[in-house]
This record gives C-alpha cells, sequence and structure tokens, in this order.
C-alpha cells in the first residue's frame, strides 16, 4: 500500500507498506481525509514530545484526525461503512482501564502518534472498539473534526458548562472555534479572545458575544476559562481572566514553563483547574452534534490538498492560514 511517512524534520516520503494483516477484533479501513493539526506540524518539524521522549521515531506515519471507508473486519462493522477513528486506544485491562479512566491507560496507544501506525496511508488497521460509525452516505473532509471535538465535549463536560455560566475561549482554532459553539449550544454566554483577527469575527459568527485580544480582556470576569491556544502565556492569562471560585479547563498542551507562578493565587482565589486529556467517550454522541448541525465542521476548514501535494499541506499549517484553521488531506488526491 502507499503511504506517507516522515522520514526526518521537514521530510515526507512516499512509499510503500504492506497492509496490515488481520486480527481477530479488528478492522481494515480506507482513510479518506486526514486532518492536519499543531501536533502534527510538531512531528513534522521534529519537535514533538513522542519524538522527544522515544515513544516514536522516524519514519512516523502521522494521521490521527480522520474518517474512511471500512473494507474488512470484525466487530459488526460492514464494508462501505463510513467510520471516524479514535485517536486514543486503550488496553482496557490495566488498573485505570477498570476505573473508568481510559484516556489514562497504562498502556496506552495513540494513532499516529505512537504505537499506532497513523491514517497518511491507504489503509490502516484497528481495533474494533476504537472505531465509531458516521452517518450512512457521509462525504464531508470536514467529518474529520470529530478527533478533536471529542476533547471539546469532555472540556465542557467536566467543568458543568451552562446557561449561568460567562466563558472565556482562548485561541480562535478548531479546539477554541468548536468550543465557541458548544458553549453557545449550552447557553452560556461566551466571548472569545486571540490573536488573529480574522479568527475573531469567525468566533464572533458563531456566537461569541465580544472578541478581544489577550491584554484586552477583562480580569477576572469569568466564571469559566477554556484555554485551547496551547500557548504558555495564555495559560497564565487565564488566570488572571478567572473569577474568585471560578474553573478553568487547558485544553492546549504548553510545553514552556512558566517562571513566577504563585501557588496561593490558586488557593486565596479559590478557582478550580481542569486538565482535559481527550475525550475518549464522546465519540459517539459528537458524531451526533455534527450530524444535527450544533457543531458546523465545513465553516472550519481553510483547504482540502491532495495526498500528492502533502507537503503544500503541511506549509499552509505553517504559514498560510488565518481564520478557518484546518487543513485536511485528500487520500484519494
Amino acid at each position: 500500500m502507499r503511504a506517507l511517512p516522515l522520514d526526518g524534520p521537514g521530510h515526507v516520503i512516499r512509499t510503500r507498506l504492506p497492509i496490515p494483516d488481520h486480527e481477530p477484533g479488528t478492522v481494515l479501513v480506507r482513510p479518506a481525509y486526514v486532518g492536519l493539526c499543531g501536533t502534527d506540524l510538531e512531528l513534522f518539524h521534529g519537535t514533538a514530545a513522542y519524538l522527544n521522549d522515544g515513544r516514536t521515531a522516524y519514519p512516523h506515519v502521522f494521521g490521527h484526525e480522520w474518517w474512511g471507508e471500512v473494507v474488512a473486519g470484525d466487530g459488526g462493522f460492514t464494508p462501505g461503512d463510513a467510520v471516524v477513528g479514535h485517536t486514543m486506544i486503550p488496553c482496557g485491562r490495566c488498573p485505570d482501564c477498570q476505573r473508568g479512566r481510559r484516556s489514562v491507560c497504562r498502556n496506552l496507544v495513540e494513532t499516529g502518534l505512537y504505537g499506532q501506525q497513523g491514517a497518511a496511508a491507504d489503509f490502516i488497521r484497528l481495533p474494533a472498539h476504537a472505531l465509531t460509525r458516521l452517518p450512512e452516505g457521509t462525504e464531508a473532509p470536514w467529518a474529520v473534526l470529530v478527533e478533536p471535538a471529542v476533547t471539546v465535549v469532555e472540556s465542557l463536560e467536566r467543568t458543568g458548562c451552562g446557561p449561568f455560566d460567562r466563558v472565556a475561549v482562548l485561541g480562535t482554532g478548531s479546539i477554541g472555534l468548536l468550543t465557541v459553539q458548544l458553549a453557545r449550544h449550552y447557553g452560556a454566554e461566551v466571548e472569545a479572545i486571540g490573536v488573529d483577527p480574522a479568527g475573531l469575527e469567525l468566533a464572533t459568527h458563531f456566537g461569541a458575544t465580544a472578541a478581544y485580544r489577550p491584554e484586552d480582556a477583562p480580569g477576572r470576569a469569568y466564571s469559566l476559562v477554556v484555554e485551547a491556544s496551547g500557548a504558555s502565556s495564555a495559560f497564565r492569562r487565564s488566570l488572571d481572566l478567572v473569577e474568585p471560585g471560578g474553573r478553568i479547563a487547558v485544553v492546549g498542551v504548553a510545553t514552556d514553563p512558566l517562571d513566577g507562578l504563585v501557588p496561593g493565587r490558586f488557593v486565596l482565589s479559590g478557582f478550580d483547574v481542569y486538565g482535559i486529556r481527550h475525550g475518549l467517550d464522546h465519540y459517539g454522541r459528537t458524531v451526533e452534534l455534527f450530524a444535527t448541525g450544533v457543531l458546523d465542521g465545513a465553516a472550519l476548514v481553510a483547504a482540502v490538498v491532495p495526498a500528492a501535494d502533502v507537503e503544500q499541506a503541511f506549509k499552509l499549517l505553517e504559514c498560510g492560514r488565518t481564520g478557518r484553521p484546518k487543513v485536511i488531506l485528500e487520500m484519494g488526491g
């Protein structure tokens, strides 16, 4: 089969790999579209934590946001079914899985990140429990957004977002804009905070009642702050934005250390900080949110690029976007 592994920093190759053999309980899928995000860009640049800590190495077949068509397999799936793949694949046996904490499984592997081939190939084989069926007739490239959206669902569920909340969303990437949409659906007042004017304008299109640059947002004004940018400075700003007794959901993965944090602020302000590690239990519900129009995926797509032009897709991810955040590879292209 054809595959597009990263062969080193800034280098994608085109090669052929064996089609994965069938194993009991698995499903062979032909990927249709693969979404690219900041984590893929870190893998492309060679700066990803998965490379630095040895969980993965080049050559590496990326692709953790994707959907495709079932070719063969077990688990109640039929050839031709449209399915979205899960990123996290827990073992189901360790103490954390047994306690219902599958996202911190001690034997976890993650599709396209470490331990499991990604979807930038003609075929991918996954356990049947790591797939969720999409509505019949799905053709839309933006269905790749189910994967990031499950994290949005987890963040708002865990923090109890509701009609009495004033919510600040930091960041206008895919996660941030999906958060604006879902928090509005939950009845909250939502304000967007970011550095991209076009992204802030898109947030207002989705129902944000105000849009600010980070330095202009009102301090101690929000009962819930969702940090979705992945910038360490944005996490620091979250501490200034949340009201006493409020909640902060940290979704973006910031890796730069922060000096000068005062632990006493957490105590005296009485706010809660939630680290949101994906939303593994929400795939079925998230598919429904898109199917019923609660979440608008089409409006987030910046470009759909043929897989043959994968380098152009990464270039767009690096520097070619404003406003609409999502770059998608068409695997048949």
